[in-house]
């Protein structure tokens, strides 16, 4: 058995994790296999949004401790001084490459937390843009409770989506909380019904799907998650410009102003694979974040 499913219906992947009597517990091949998900995903004009969930109870318990292949970090004397040591690939969280795969996504990802979610369970979701959680969803983020450090980039995300003083609370803890309090925290979007959490994920990602040009979401999504560490508005300023000449002037344009005016259903031809404009990826132009304020 695989440790996830995709099945794409109607223009939406949904991801599962499959390991469902580990309660999906994180292992070495889950993360190769999402990750592969995640290029099909990207590369498919037909998908237009990617639904990640659990199957069974559970959405993901963490890092399976019993597989070999999940702590293959070299050992280095804590003390070691020695930067290029520390700096070995080797030694790459993989919870942490997992979240850097999510957040250069071009699709829209939506997290549907159907159970627990804890350790790499929580923090895989941070980089998701939509989150929604079962009533029976619990949440925590565990890592100093077992003498580790909060990983899969979440020191970046956590505080961005709730706060730092709520980051914090969660993370120096570690306790296990449950759906009403993540809402609450900002972490998640709604709680459903177990049996509505599904359909709840897909409605959204139908609205996306059957509404919205599947470019300008592509780079509604990298704008919105690059400008979250910007260092001033202006680096805002400029890609929101380049983004507004190129798409004003695309086939695109035209049929969201023909459909409106003629208050039918959109047909975009613009395509992720073929058409984003010459600037993207704009952040690997040289000296973009030290431009002009």
């Amino acid at each position: 058995m695989t440790a996830t499913t995709t099945e794409i219906t109607d223009g939406v992947m949904t991801l599962t994790l499959n390991r469902p009597d580990r309660l999906n517990a994180f292992t070495r091949g889950m993360m190769d296999e999402m990750l592969a998900a995640l290029d099909l995903a990207d590369a498919d004009d037909s998908v237009r949004a990617v639904i990640v969930t659990g199957a069974g109870r559970g959405f993901c318990a963490g890092v399976d401790l019993d597989d070999p292949d999940a702590f293959t970090a070299a050992r280095i004397d804590p003390g070691e001084t020695d930067p290029a040591k520390w700096a070995d690939p080797v030694n790459r969280d993989m919870g942490g490459v997992l979240a850097l795969r999510l957040f250069n996504c071009v699709k829209p990802l939506i997290a549907a937390v159907n159970g627990s979610a804890v350790g790499i369970g929580a923090t895989m979701q941070l980089p998701m843009d939509i989150r929604l959680a079962s009533d029976k969803a619990r949440f925590g983020f565990v890592f100093a409770r077992r003498g580790i450090v909060p990983e899969a980039a979440s020191s970046w995300f956590l505080p961005r989506l709730v706060g730092m003083s709520q980051a914090l609370e969660w993370s120096y803890t570690g306790r296990v909380f449950g759906a009403e309090e993540a809402l609450a925290g900002g972490l998640i979007r709604s709680v459903h019904p177990a049996e509505d959490l599904l359909p709840a994920a897909h409605r959204i990602a139908r609205e996306i799907a059957d509404n919205a040009a599947p470019v300008s979401v592509a780079l509604t999504r990298q704008m919105m998650w690059r400008m979250a560490g910007a260092g001033h508005p202006m680096q805002a300023h400029r890609v929101d410009s380049r983004a507004i000449v190129a798409r004003s002037s695309s086939a695109d344009a035209a049929e969201g102003v023909a459909s409106f005016l003629e208050k039918r259903a959109p047909a975009f031809p613009d395509k992720v694979s073929a058409d984003m404009p010459g600037f993207y990826p704009w952040w690997d132009e040289p000296g973009w974040e030290e431009g002009e304020k």
